[in-house]
């Protein structure tokens, strides 16, 4: 019989090869909110997955972001996102991903982030190590951080109370750079492989983070939330990278919680479009 991490990552790949399917077709989308999408494929590949999930593990709950999950007393619970990165997915963009992670007493033991383009299957188990493809991946080595390449994410929707490009903006003039890819598994997975130094969001859900977590802890990073306070899934906002980095990155998290800024914001003038 599979272990549970076996298990997800066989679901994982069918459910990418169907997403993939519905890529190639372009397939249409409808708003689920004023700016969050939903299309096809994420209905599709939830039931997939739910139906593996509970043919393959019956007693267990199941969390999915759209809703096709169900409860159990059992002290299991899966945590699924069908399609990490939807809006990247309508507009084919291809950066978007499966993820799926299980929970046992309230401590994630398993996940796996797929990215179907790339063929990319990053696994993690709570003890043994993070793995891409097989081979064992570790967070990066930088220390500086004006060397270092961070990630973060800004929500579709209440976007305009949203806060975070104040940390962008402190975050940026401090290091090589920040990037935004629109898929938090993916970003936390690259985290967890050296690709980005760093990643910080407000508002994640459980499904966008469970499995991306458990993948930066086994890879040697570290995760809190942005304050550098205990990470559970109640918390506001996230902070994960490569360890080396962590006190300085929630360093200048606290100035800009205190309205303290090292670099002030640029002033727009009439000659801001000639510049």
């Amino acid at each position: 019989m599979s272990s549970p991490l076996e298990s997800a990552v066989e679901i994982a790949r069918e459910a990418g090869a169907l997403l993939a399917i519905y890529y190639e077709r372009r397939v249409p989308f409808e708003l689920k909110g004023e700016f969050d999408l939903v299309t096809e494929a994420d209905r599709a590949s939830e039931k997939l997955i739910v139906e593996r999930l509970q043919s393959r593990f019956p007693q267990h709950g199941i969390v999915a972001e759209e809703g096709g999950g169900h409860a159990s007393p059992s002290e299991y619970r899966w945590y699924v996102d069908p399609l990490d990165g939807t809006t990247n997915f309508a507009h084919s963009l291809p950066i978007f991903n499966v993820t799926l992670a299980l929970e046992r007493a309230g401590e994630m033991v398993a996940g796996v982030v797929f990215d179907p383009i790339r063929q990319e299957m990053f696994t993690a188990e709570r003890g043994s190590g993070a793995w891409l493809n097989n081979r064992r991946i570790r967070a990066s080595s930088v220390s500086r951080l004006d060397s270092s390449l961070l990630c973060t994410g800004f929500p579709t929707r209440r976007r305009h109370l949203n806060v975070n490009v104040h940390f962008f903006h402190q975050v940026a003039m401090a290091t090589h750079g920040v990037r935004r890819t629109g898929s938090a598994a993916i970003d936390l997975a690259w985290v967890a492989c050296g690709r980005l130094d760093g990643f910080w969001e407000f508002g994640l859900k459980p499904w966008d983070m469970a499995a991306g977590r458990l993948l930066v802890a086994e890879a040697g990073g570290r995760v809190s939330d942005m304050r550098g306070r205990p990470h559970d899934f109640n918390s506001p906002h996230l902070l994960a990278d490569n360890g080396h980095l962590h006190e300085e990155i929630v360093e200048i998290f606290g100035e800009v919680f205190g309205g303290r800024y090292r670099v002030p914001l640029p002033v727009i003038s009439p000659s801001s479009d000639s510049a």
